[in-house]
C-alpha cells in the first residue's frame, strides 16, 4: 500500500514542478499562449488536488503505528498546494493588468514590474528545483526501502526452509524411533510367551515325575 502512496508522491512532485514553471512563464507570454497556458495550468491544479486526495485516502488506510511520516508529508503537500494557488492566482492578477496596460497603450512602471517578474520566476524556479530534489530523494529512499524488504523476505523464507526441513528430520527420527520400540515391544511379548510356556512344561514335567515316584512305591 506504501508504494501506491510512493507513486503519487513521485507523479505529484513532477505535476507541482510542471505548474511551477508554467506559473513563472506566463507574464512573459504573449496574450494568446498566456490564455492556454492558464487554461493548462489550471487543469493541472485540478489533477494536483486529486492526486492529494488520493494520496490522503491511502494515508488513512495505513496502520496507526506507521502513519505519523506521511501524516507529516501531507501537511507539508497541502501547504504546497496552497502556495501553488496563492501563486497562480497573483501571476493571473498580474496577467489582467498587462492585458489592461497592453490595451490602454499603458508601460508605466515597466521596468519595475518586469524586474519584480524576473525575482518571482527566479523563486518558482528554485522551488520547482527543489521539489524535484526531493522527488528524487523520495525515489532513491523507496528504492532502499524495497531492496531491504525484498533481503529480509529472502532471509525469512530461508528461515522458513531450514525450520521446514528440521520438522521432516523430526518426523523422519519419530517414525525410526516408532519402529523400533514397536520391535521391541513384539519381542518382549514373543519372549513373555516363551517362558510361560517353558513354565508350563516345566510344571507338567515335574508333576508326571512325582506322578511316576508315586506309583513305584
Amino acid at each position: 500500500m506504501s508504494s501506491d502512496f510512493e507513486g503519487y508522491e513521485q507523479d505529484f512532485a513532477v505535476l507541482t514542478a510542471e505548474i511551477t514553471n508554467k506559473i513563472a512563464r506566463v507574464p512573459r507570454l504573449p496574450p494568446d499562449e498566456k490564455k492556454q497556458v492558464v487554461a493548462n495550468v489550471e487543469k493541472q491544479l485540478e489533477e494536483a488536488k486529486e492526486l492529494l486526495e488520493q494520496m490522503d485516502l491511502e494515508v488513512r488506510e495505513i496502520p496507526p503505528q506507521s502513519r505519523g511520516m506521511y501524516s507529516n508529508r501531507m501537511r507539508s503537500y497541502k501547504q504546497e498546494m496552497g502556495k501553488l494557488e496563492t501563486d497562480f492566482k497573483r501571476s493571473r492578477i498580474a496577467y489582467s493588468d498587462e492585458v489592461r496596460n497592453e490595451l490602454l497603450g499603458d508601460d508605466g512602471n515597466s521596468s519595475e514590474n518586469q524586474r519584480a517578474h524576473l525575482l518571482d520566476n527566479t523563486e518558482r524556479l528554485e522551488r520547482s528545483s527543489r521539489r524535484l530534489e526531493a522527488g528524487y530523494q523520495i525515489a532513491v529512499e523507496t528504492e532502499q526501502i524495497g531492496q531491504e524488504m525484498l533481503e529480509n523476505l529472502s532471509h525469512d523464507r530461508e528461515k522458513i526452509q531450514r525450520a521446514r526441513e528440521r520438522l521432516r528430520e523430526t518426523d523422519a527420527n519419530l517414525g525410526k524411533s516408532s519402529r523400533v520400540l514397536t520391535g521391541m515391544l513384539r519381542r518382549i511379548i514373543q519372549n513373555r510367551i516363551l517362558i510361560v510356556l517353558l513354565a508350563v512344561v516345566l510344571v507338567i514335567t515335574i508333576l508326571t515325575a512325582i506322578t511316576f515316584s508315586v506309583r513305584r512305591h
